[in-house]
């Protein structure tokens, strides 16, 4: 689905890059099965592994059923035990997304049953950008060309309509000391991360700890990537936003720890 944008992408594609182990994959992988399980587990399923998981069409139903608030059309198997019960189910949620008007580029039913990696996260990424990006309607989003813009481009706006004061470009670099996450935070919620300034650009680990703690703790913003990831230099445009695309309906709870700034 795209290419990852990660700033090597001027270079030529490296061996490195191409590795089924390369580090933004992995990432992104982790963050997105991080996603999906944020939301299955209202319906307590999980998914272990992104690339396995799916192929009976189970999970991926119950996924798309709590995204969408919706039932699927139509009927399905509920023990699907035979491949060709897997493939059924499986263009029941395709063709569920199809009514829904959400493009898929070449995914069929036989990609997610063989565990095409590749089609799965694109698949997945599909869904994010619908349901996380583009459909809900946020709160301080500044001018109504949000519909005309990309999910992309919608995301980034929003986040420097919060963090006016940072010059927030892109979804990987300008978050790899972990500060931007702190000032982003804090706008949220004035007083949770009031120092973000004075920290260490040198400790981003730490800084990305610090910021997403706090985000999880009080504004209910699930760490579906870690800290350790987010600032990794590897790391993809795509599991950032990701993260990232939490924090327009982030709601600061009762009792939060505010401080006035030092």
């Amino acid at each position: 689905m795209g290419h990852h944008h990660h700033h090597h992408s001027h270079m030529p594609v490296t061996e490195k890059d191409l590795a089924e182990d390369a580090p933004w994959k992995k990432i992104q992988q982790n963050t997105f099965t991080r996603w999906c399980n944020e939301h299955l587990k209202c319906v307590n399923k999980r998914i272990g592994n992104l690339q396995t998981d799916l192929s009976d069409g189970l999970r991926l139903i119950a996924l798309l059923e709590v995204l969408s608030q919706k039932r699927m059309y139509r009927k399905y198997h509920q023990r699907p035990t035979f491949r060709q019960m897997q493939l059924e189910n499986v263009s029941v949620a395709l063709e569920f997304l199809d009514r829904e008007s959400i493009k898929l580029v070449s995914i069929d039913s036989k990609a997610i049953v063989d565990g095409n990696l590749k089609l799965i996260l694109g698949l997945v990424w599909t869904l994010i950008l619908h349901y996380s990006i583009s459909m809900p309607v946020w709160e301080d989003e500044g001018d109504d060309d949000a519909k005309k813009q990309t999910p992309k481009q919608r995301l980034l706006g929003w986040i420097q309509n919060k963090i006016p004061y940072l010059p927030i470009t892109n979804f990987n670099q300008n978050w790899q000391d972990g500060k931007a996450l702190g000032a982003l935070v804090d706008s949220c919620a004035p007083g949770l991360c009031p120092d973000w300034e004075s920290w260490d650009p040198q400790k981003p680990v730490d800084n990305a700890r610090e910021a997403m703690q706090q985000a999880d703790d009080w504004l209910g913003v699930p760490q579906v990537i870690t800290p350790e990831e987010i600032i990794h230099p590897d790391v993809d445009e795509h599991s950032v936003m990701t993260y990232l695309s939490q924090f327009p309906k982030a709601k600061l709870k009762p009792g939060a720890p505010l401080k006035p700034k030092l």
